[in-house]
């Protein structure tokens, strides 16, 4: 299984999108520093996920959420999660 996640900053709010194969390792690699994108943004939270069973399907995911579409059905797919 292959793994599109979403991760919302602690510091400043913003989403991060990616794809992995092992979300737990990547999840743990993104709150210690590990990755350069992430690592002055942190703490992070992991608000969404969807497994896929093939690499290009949830790299095509992971594209589409860094969209202004992807962006817009993230907002509606988390509304109660983002407005508490």
């Amino acid at each position: 299984m292959y793994y599109t996640y979403v991760l919302q900053s602690d510091i400043d709010g913003k989403f991060y999108a990616g794809y992995t194969k092992d979300l737990k390792l990547r999840f743990d690699q993104h709150n210690k520093g590990l990755v350069e994108s992430t690592r002055n943004r942190r703490p992070l939270r992991l608000i969404y996920y969807e497994a896929c069973l093939h690499q290009g399907d949830a790299l095509h995911r992971e594209q589409y959420f860094k969209t202004y579409n992807g962006k817009r059905f993230l907002h509606k797919r988390l509304k109660s999660y983002l407005t508490g």
